[in-house]
């Protein structure tokens, strides 16, 4: 094979009428049955999580003070950058795959490919993550009552020989949040739907309930570690306001994903910062950011105002909001990978479906068990580095892909169109990378030895097996 006919392999993209009217086989197909409030649930249980119980606290305690809430506010401007160039392409691609498919059709095969194999990875290790916290979650509660339940249970860690443990409770959590999702997407609909709105009114009842309990003196100094730690803190705090990419993956199972998926996006961010910046405001106000703790901020501000009945219900509300977040990142995982093996980049043996419920159950059991198994063996640290990188790559990728496309293709119909472009991708690129680069050497090294693994598979496997190659049917526009 030339040079050439290699590089036309790489960049070969997949039309957009092919994916606009793409017809799978019966056993291949996903059920359509998400409106636009499950979607918007779906987003919203991706981004609020542990992170407006903990993160907040542990910023504004190390980092910040009381202007967390500025850190918030940046990177939530810097994650709506990101949200707004996939709202315009999940108007324009509503199928599974999200950042995968939105690279594959802009920007080429092998661009597709490596960050659909890039989010293989990252969605199941913050699946992984979120299972470890919801175990710890669960054995504080279960310990505030005092119920003496078997180890396995309470999830404590087991010895499992040469001084290794195993967290039980995250591994069987992990394993039913893969027969949730197994049981079909109308279930898992209706149950993100319940769990969010149970999160969010439990948010809601701590503002409303903190508001009364305000000092103004606590927010006296305002910027205690100077004003630049607030471009620290919105490094750290960036990862908890992400979420809906993992929902654009559900973008085929969507009633109308043209018309519902944009909206649900913004709708989903917009509800998640409102609710982090009025959640700050009432943490850094009722207690000084010196006395806040790091791990349970609401917690103990509440234990300080007299209200220590309150600690419990937060540490519920913990659960569920975590509960939901592991429940969307499986859920985008499968998709991505039910995606790139219908296009023939992966076995297609994967793609099949369940006759009755119509979700790819194969793929879902697969990385329920992956996922258990790095949540019961590895390190949460080790775990949680996997998960950083690859969601801001697949940021950047998306950021790139809507400016290529806008000139490529600039008459192509548009649900939604994000306004002052190119300037909103380059914010989101530019924030993207600044982060990338304040990442550990660590992350990189694992990085890198994933995508090498990965370019060996799509050179021994991926690129002789993909549709494109089979059918001749790509786009022969250039990038140019």
């Amino acid at each position: 094979m030339s040079i050439a006919d290699l590089r036309g392999q790489m960049l070969r993209r997949k039309p957009l009428g092919q994916v606009e009217d793409e017809a799978a086989p019966a056993d291949e197909q996903l059920s359509k049955s998400l409106g636009l409030w499950q979607l918007t649930a779906i987003g919203v249980g991706g981004i609020i999580g542990a992170g407006i119980f903990t993160l907040a606290g542990a910023v504004a305690n190390k980092t910040t003070g009381p202007a967390v809430l500025i850190s918030f506010l940046i990177a939530g401007v810097a994650s709506a950058a990101a949200a707004l160039c996939y709202a315009e392409f999940a108007g324009m691609v509503p199928k599974a795959g999200s950042a995968y498919t939105y690279g594959y059709v802009s920007l080429g095969e092998l661009a597709g490919w490596f960050i659909g194999w890039d989010l293989l990875l990252e969605y199941i290790a913050v699946a992984a993550v979120v299972a470890i916290g919801v175990s710890g979650y669960f054995r504080f509660l279960l310990g505030q009552v005092d119920i003496d339940l078997p180890n396995a249970i309470l999830g404590a860690h087991t010895e499992a020989g040469d001084g290794k443990v195993v967290d039980l409770f995250a591994i069987l959590f992990c394993l039913g949040t893969a027969w949730l999702l197994s049981r079909g997407i109308r279930s898992v609909g209706r149950f993100e739907t319940v769990a969010v709105g149970i999160k969010v009114a439990l948010v809601v009842l701590i503002i409303v309930l903190g508001v009364f309990h305000i000092d103004s003196s606590n927010y006296t100094p305002y910027f205690p570690f100077g004003t630049s730690a607030v471009w620290t803190g919105a490094a750290t705090v960036f990862f908890a306001v992400f979420g809906y990419d993992a929902m654009s993956t559900a973008a085929e199972e969507s009633t109308d994903g043209k018309k519902h998926l944009p909206k649900a996006i913004l709708y989903s961010l917009a509800i998640a910062m409102v609710l982090y910046v009025l959640a700050t405001l009432v943490l850094t106000g009722m207690q000084k950011y010196t006395e806040i703790s790091p791990t349970s901020g609401f917690s103990t501000a509440f234990e300080s105002v007299g209200m220590p009945g309150i600690a419990n219900i937060i540490a519920i509300g913990a659960i569920v909001g975590i509960v939901t977040v592991v429940l969307t990142f499986m859920l985008g995982v499968t998709r991505v990978w039910y995606a790139m093996s219908r296009d023939g980049l992966l076995p297609e043996w994967f793609a099949k479906t369940h006759p009755v419920r119509k979700v790819p159950t194969r793929v879902t059991w697969i990385v329920g068990i992956g996922a258990a198994i790095m949540a019961g063996v590895l390190d949460i640290t080790v775990v949680a580095e996997l998960t950083n990188i690859g969601i801001l790559m697949a940021f950047i990728v998306v950021s790139i892909a809507v400016i290529v496309l806008r000139r490529t293709r600039p008459d192509e119909p548009r649900q939604f169109k994000l306004p002052f472009m190119p300037v909103v991708p380059l914010i989101g690129i530019a924030f993207s990378l600044y982060l990338i680069w304040s990442l550990p050497y660590a992350t990189w090294y694992r990085f890198a030895i994933w995508l090498v693994v990965g370019l060996i598979v799509y050179f021994l496997y991926s690129r002789k097996h993909s549709k494109l190659e089979r059918t001749g049917l790509s786009d022969a526009k250039t990038l140019a």
